[in-house]
């Protein structure tokens, strides 16, 4: 690990991992990933379905053993965590099923008695607020629901690092606006860092300051949602210009007529890449769906 992140993760970092790298049946998932998470940021991670999302914050918790690389939760080794750090943090999974014979209330009464800032007021008016029967068991609840039960037991522990898998996955576009507002409210009052997965782009745009994008188990970006239009744009090349094409593009599409389009960023000084200004080529600004659709294609 090189000194300037293990300075950060033995420091301030909620979170941070470097070279994770991982594999099913032989085929990989992550390929060494390096991600900081600074404390009260709100990181969006972005990716298509399959793209190793889940696989990365599991790894990231300590869920899961990677092939290689480290991960750290406070400054801890993930694989390891204290008692301590486990209670500052809380994890919602993109299926909740622990607990499952327990009611609502039950679970979150049980699960209450391991967090020393546990708002137990918060967890009984939002079961109310959300209108889920707080005696009725949790196998018997729509998956929406339940997942939205799991959601009130992360934010009832008041955690300092919040990670969500794919949060709104079960829920309708209103439950999915109310929990977003949830976790912007918390992150903005109580300084919470938060990790989300997604590939609702709508969703990044509500919430996050950044986003990191992986594809294909690789974190192609990271940057500010606010700085997506500036720093990224399409380039379009004729044909007879192709040949031009800057190497360091983040995709590439020849098309029919033998142009082609592709997504580049601009360097250190803010400039385009020199095949912007060949006669012909044209640059387009990409909102960050837009984007998501151009890398992930």
């Amino acid at each position: 690990m090189n000194a300037v992140l293990k300075d950060t993760v033995h420091t301030t970092a909620p979170l941070a991992v470097r070279g994770l790298a991982h594999c099913y049946e032989g085929s990989s998932v992550l390929a060494g990933v390096d991600l900081v998470l600074e404390p009260g940021s709100v990181l969006g991670l972005i990716g298509r379905n399959g793209a190793g999302k889940s696989t990365l914050i599991r790894a990231m918790l300590g869920l899961l053993e990677p092939l290689a690389g480290e991960a750290f939760v406070f400054g801890e080794p993930a694989l390891k965590l204290s008692d301590d750090s486990k209670a500052r943090l809380a994890y919602v999974p993109q299926q909740p099923e622990a607990l499952a014979w327990l009611t609502a209330q039950q679970m979150l009464d049980y699960v209450g008695r391991f967090y020393p800032r546990w708002d137990a007021t918060f967890a009984r008016k939002t079961l109310e607020r959300w209108k889920i029967a707080p005696n009725k068991l949790l196998a018997k609840l729509s998956p929406g629901e339940r997942q939205r039960v799991d959601l009130i037991r992360a934010l009832a522990s008041q955690p300092e690092l919040l990670v969500l898998d794919e949060p709104a996955a079960a829920l309708d576009p209103v439950a999915r606006r109310e929990l977003l507002r949830e976790v912007a409210l918390r992150a903005g009052e109580s300084g919470t860092t938060v990790l989300f997965s997604t590939h609702i782009v709508s969703d990044l745009e509500r919430v996050a300051s950044e986003i990191a994008f992986l594809h294909e188990g690789r974190l192609l970006l990271r940057c500010g949602v606010d700085e997506t239009k500036e720093r990224y744009a399409r380039l379009w090349l004729p044909a007879k210009m192709s040949a031009a094409a800057p190497d360091n593009s983040l995709s590439r599409r020849r098309h029919e007529d033998g142009s082609l389009s592709l997504v580049v960023e601009r360097d250190a000084y803010g400039q385009w890449p020199e095949a912007a200004k060949l006669p012909g080529a044209r640059i387009d600004a990409l909102g960050l769906e837009d984007l998501f659709v151009e890398i992930a294609e």
